[in-house]
């Protein structure tokens, strides 16, 4: 059959199956209308130097950007607490006045203490911020400030520790003191005050321009403002009242318009024609099974049905598979590229690193050899003849399944008849690199998976253009992971404990700590401690390193000493994250591990624990702030992923738990927080299926500004595009 050429994705971003959201005529032909979408830079009050800062930092690059950005919080001023009468525990809002401040050092090296004693004549609060000199240089004595933050009452002192904090000066405007007044994201150069007056100045110009399009039905069932009122109320509000309406009010249209753009790119994808059909596996992936030396869990075989239901099908697959740590996802992804390969057409698997590529290639060759299907591995650290070899068996058909990293969608890579796609770790991409190994093929089944589980609601609306598969059952023989956090004074006696494991016959992993500055750094970081351990406490002991900086057959010949014992420990970065899986590994040791995630955290911790044996995880760490500790206890109380993520959730957010933020196309969502506003995501997506199912193309003349809001606010994104993380 001849090799099949895909042309590459437009250029433009419009999707193939998607025609783009038609823009209708409208009255936003004002001034202020108009004055909307330009550059912040002309904004009143803020320049060429400010509009650096707002861009690069808070990512505000029109007027529009900056009405949106709303205020982290607002604080009532108009009724401050006393310091006498704050209460322990208590998040709390003092103004008053500097009368000492001191900057001392503990014998701990590179920390600096901070303590500011304020007053307002009922009572002394002392502030204390850690390792931020530069407020020393703010809060001189006699200065004004308000304070928010946490109360702790201990030793017959009040304190608050690293509160937020605000200068003021006498008499000042009313903008700032005295009423409701917005607190914006922080960042040096841009002070509240400066934020207040170019928020002000940008409303009084320019919220002129804002046009409902939210239609009064909608307003009307939940209680919501119109637009202007509702961004004037979000940035300066009367009451607390208002604002939390305004608030909602803005959280709701985004996630509508978040969940409409969704709910028409699933529908656009359901009515692609597939590009191709299978012909019959079902003998072969039953024999796989077969022959596989356990038994499959029932969330396996339910996960696996609805995979090769899809694939049966006249339309493309879209799902997402997401599992905990250890649930079985690859034996899935298998059986799915099994049943492609063996109804004749090739699959790829993407993976984020060599080293999981890696894994991914050796696990799969093991299961499918067997089966008669040749596996070929496409990596950037191959030789020039491997990596012809491999380019031709994928263009010519000779490989059945093509395994790789972000080397597979390079402009060079074709395949002879590409029929499924899966993505592993899918939140690693970008999403131009999701959609180029689409594209190498004609409309393929697409699995996406991941080890970062999130709540079944959340994922049903975030991923609202797929359909989603959940692992929630581990096979059967995996042993439990005990997780113990000790202080740094007990590494001696941890490091002790790794050698009476590694005596008994057992394997180790330490992790060093993490420097994010560099690979360089941290490649190198890792050497030097295996170095000084093989030197030193591990003298006797077969001490290996692996680090992503190695060369392809470093790495190689280091994950073969590992898998075959003549490694006892291994110091390695990050990059064992995911993918290592050494049954004899039974001890994990992260140093610093109050510098990492908590869902990295468990993703490391899942490296142990998959053999017969107990296992235990030791996390090195004295964490110095409350969210540090609620991330260490929380993988001291439970190795359930899903209960991992919840918690990652409340402490980081949907972004930072799924990946970049920016990779989904359309930029961060600006308004709402996907776990604080669950209800509403609900509400919006019920309305975005109500209205669709009525009018799909939103050609309606009462759709149309809605119409014209969702292009305005998604214009050029494409279905892969669609992603919060």
């Amino acid at each position: 059959m001849a090799n099949i050429r895909r042309d590459p994705p437009p250029r433009d971003g419009a999707p193939r199956a998607l025609a783009a959201v038609p823009v209708r005529p409208c009255d936003d032909t004002g001034p202020a209308a108009a004055g909307l979408t330009s550059a912040v830079q002309y904004a009143r009050g803020v320049g060429p130097a400010r509009a650096r800062l707002l861009e690069d930092r808070l990512g505000i690059a029109t007027v529009s950007d900056l009405l949106y950005r709303l205020p982290r919080r607002v604080e009532d001023r108009s009724r401050l607490r006393r310091i006498y009468d704050v209460a322990h525990g208590a998040l709390e809002t003092v103004q008053g006045t500097v009368v000492r401040i001191r900057q001392f050092r503990p014998r701990r090296r590179r920390l600096v203490i901070i303590k500011a004693a304020v007053t307002d004549g009922s009572g002394i609060l002392h502030a204390v911020w850690y390792n931020q000199p530069y407020i020393a240089r703010q809060l001189t004595p006699g200065t004004r400030v308000v304070l928010h933050g946490r109360v702790q009452r201990q030793a017959g002192e009040i304190q608050m520790a690293a509160p937020e904090f605000e200068a003021i000066e006498e008499g000042e405007e009313s903008l700032h003191v005295g009423r409701i007044v917005p607190v914006y994201p922080g960042t040096e150069g841009l002070s509240q005050r400066v934020m207040r007056s170019i928020v002000a100045r940008a409303l009084d110009d320019h919220a002129g321009g804002l046009r409902e399009w939210l239609p009064a039905e909608l307003r009307d069932r939940h209680r919501l403002p119109e637009l202007r009122r509702a961004i004037r109320q979000a940035h300066f509000p009367e009451t607390l009242e208002e604002y939390r309406a305004a608030r909602n009010r803005l959280v709701y249209e985004e996630l509508l318009l978040l969940q409409l753009l969704l709910l028409r790119q699933k529908a656009a994808r359901a009515a692609s024609p597939r590009g191709l059909r299978y012909g019959d596996a079902r003998e072969l992936v039953a024999r796989f099974h077969g022959a596989l030396p356990y038994t499959l869990t029932g969330a396996q075989y339910r996960v696996i049905t609805e995979i090769l239901r899809d694939m049966d099908r006249p339309h493309p697959m879209n799902r997402l598979l997401q599992g905990d740590v250890g649930s079985g996802k690859t034996v899935v992804a298998a059986t799915a590229l099994l049943r492609c390969a063996g109804g004749g057409a090739q699959g790829a698997l993407m993976a984020p690193t060599e080293i999981l590529a890696g894994q991914h290639y050796l696990t799969l060759r093991n299961l499918l050899a067997p089966m008669g299907l040749t596996v070929t591995l496409l990596v950037g650290g191959l030789s020039r003849a491997a990596r012809d070899e491999a380019l031709g068996a994928a263009r010519e058909g000779r490989a059945d399944v093509v395994v790789g990293t972000h080397a597979l969608i390079e402009g060079g890579v074709e395949f002879h008849r590409l029929g499924l796609v899966v993505v592993d770790e899918q939140h690693r991409f970008g999403v131009s690199q999701r959609a180029a190994l689409r594209y190498k093929g004609e409309h393929p089944d697409v699995l996406v998976m991941t080890a970062t589980p999130i709540p079944r609601t959340l994922a049903l609306s975030l991923y609202g253009d797929l359909d989603v598969s959940i692992l929630d059952e581990l096979p059967p023989g995996r042993s439990p992971i005990q997780t113990y956090v000790r202080a740094p004074a007990q590494r001696p006696r941890i490091y002790q404990w790794v050698r009476g494991e590694v005596a008994a016959g057992r394997q180790a992993y330490i992790v060093c700590p993490l420097i994010e500055e560099s690979d360089k750094l941290q490649a190198e970081a890792a050497t030097a401690l295996a170095t000084r351990l093989a030197e030193s406490v591990f003298r006797d002991v077969r001490v290996g390193v692996l680090h992503g900086r190695m060369r392809v057959d470093e790495r190689d010949r280091a994950m073969r000493a590992l898998r075959e014992g003549e490694t006892q420990v291994l110091v390695a970065t990050t990059v064992i994250e995911v993918g290592i899986d050494v049954p004899n590994a039974t001890v994990m040791v992260i140093e610093d591990a109050d510098r990492f995630g908590l869902s990295q955290l468990h993703q490391l911790r899942g490296r142990v624990g998959r053999g017969a044996q107990p296992s235990r995880c030791i996390l090195i760490g004295e964490p110095r702030t409350e969210e540090g500790q609620a991330r260490l206890a929380a993988m001291e109380a439970t190795t359930d992923g899903f209960r991992i993520a919840q918690k990652d959730l409340e402490l980081r957010g949907v972004g930072e738990l799924l990946g970049h933020r920016r990779q989904h196309g359309f930029g961060e969502l600006r308004v709402a927080d996907l776990l604080r506003d669950r209800e509403w995501l609900e509400r919006a997506r019920r309305d975005a299926a109500d209205l669709l199912e009525g009018d799909p193309d939103l050609e309606r003349a009462e759709h149309r500004p809605i119409a014209a809001a969702l292009h305005a606010r998604f214009a050029g994104a494409r279905p892969e595009n669609a992603r919060v993380g």
